[in-house]
């Protein structure tokens, strides 16, 4: 919102367990004054008005809100209404003159508050409709996590996930109806939860215990990863990712991606990635690595080749090659790069190396040659048992 003196014809409320005893002189005065009133059940039986009411469809879809533009319009919406709720889907869509928010104390906020956490400490996610390995990524011992869930089935089926997913010992805490007469808080371990029925459940706060979770360098473990054996080994994974210099919201294209495991891991550090693999039973392993670690929403799986692949793509800011490299798909993919594109190759054959060589005299940047050689049996002694050598070439548009 940019003009606090406009009259706004919509006001985005967030309203709690306390109906309007909760809600401030200015968000009342837009609920009298509203023509339309749109909410969940819950909320707009706790605003109490009436026939102006409108329940909204589920899942939200904001054109029935632009449908009564210019006229007087309340949105409610549980707590805060920019964290994970309706606001921002709603001021996107408008200018900053026509909407106005008033929002309350959000359920992440209340609970805190009732378990004496710092919130700043804290990590919030919205799993209403989002798979539970959204949490992979988080879960690590000590971790405290306030999740906001479905319904009670939800909350029972979490802590089943957590239980066979080695987190069994986390305490767990089921928090009904937080800031009402009707609030409740009961803890219990994820392995030793007690159903009661209760269908008005809110959100479960974790904090995590027994598990060790995901280390958070560069270089996973190879095992972490369904593959066919086409995967970047660990150590080379981890030098590709040091010169791709992942940072959060930035996007990768991924290409010749094998297991996915270069995509994975720099979706771990907060971007966006595509995938493209041409072969559809490494685009399956591609998918599987990306529901195993909750990043399904920031992996984008391709299945087919370079360049063709690539059509109607968003524009990267670094790119992966690690395998199927030629002339023509490098030229088509450089082509395609905005200036200050990272772009990373490896090369295991001999020609594929031939080119890189010639890519580092024509385009600089940094050309290496990697030799891993890993102590083996041999007889009753140990020797060393060298990989292929792997060519790098990583240089910035």
């Amino acid at each position: 919102m940019v003009d606090s003196s406009a009259d706004p014809w919509l006001t985005i409320i967030g309203i709690g367990e306390d109906g309007l005893a909760g809600l401030s002189e200015a968000s009342r005065k837009a609920l009298a004054k509203a023509e339309t009133v749109f909410g969940g059940e819950r909320h707009l039986a706790l605003a109490d008005v009436g026939s102006r009411s409108r329940p909204w469809p589920v899942p939200f879809d904001a054109e029935i809100v632009m449908s009564c533009r210019g006229r007087p319009t309340v949105v409610l919406a549980s707590g805060d209404p920019f964290w994970y709720g309706a606001g921002a889907s709603l001021a996107e869509k408008l200018d900053g003159d026509e909407w106005i928010a008033h929002p309350a104390p959000s359920t992440f906020s209340l609970a805190a508050a009732r378990l004496g956490w710092r919130l700043e400490a804290v990590i919030c996610l919205g799993l209403h409709a989002a798979p539970f390995e959204r949490l992979v990524p988080h879960l690590a011992r000590g971790a405290r996590i306030i999740c906001l869930v479905r319904d009670a089935t939800a909350v029972a089926d979490l802590a089943k996930w957590l239980t066979a997913h080695g987190w069994g010992a986390s305490a767990f805490w089921t928090l009904a109806a937080l800031g009402g007469q009707r609030e409740r808080i009961r803890e219990s371990r994820a392995d030793n939860l007690a159903g009661d029925g209760a269908g008005n459940l809110v959100a479960v706060a974790i904090e995590a215990r027994g598990g060790q979770g995901i280390p958070r360098s560069s270089g996973l473990s190879d095992d972490l990863f369904a593959h066919d054996g086409q995967i970047t080994k660990r150590p080379l994974r981890a030098l590709a990712l040091s010169a791709l210099a992942p940072r959060a919201g930035e996007r990768l294209w991924d290409i010749g991606a094998g297991s996915g495991s270069i995509s994975v891991e720099w979706a771990l550090c907060g971007g966006t990635a595509t995938a493209i693999e041409a072969r559809e039973d490494r685009a399956a392993n591609i998918r599987t690595n990306a529901r195993a670690f909750g990043l399904v929403h920031r992996i984008t799986v391709v299945t087919g080749k370079a360049p063709e692949a690539l059509a109607g793509q968003h524009v990267p800011d670094a790119v992966f090659i690690g395998g199927g490299l030629d002339g023509a798909m490098f030229d088509a993919v450089w082509s395609r790069l905005s200036p200050g594109t990272r772009l990373v190759a490896h090369a295991v054959t001999l020609e594929t190396e031939a080119l890189l060589g010639e890519l580092h005299q024509r385009h600089d940047g940094e050309l290496m040659r990697v030799e891993i050689a890993h102590a083996a049996p041999l007889g009753r002694y140990r020797s060393w048992e060298a990989a292929r050598p792997v060519v790098q070439w990583s240089a910035v548009r």
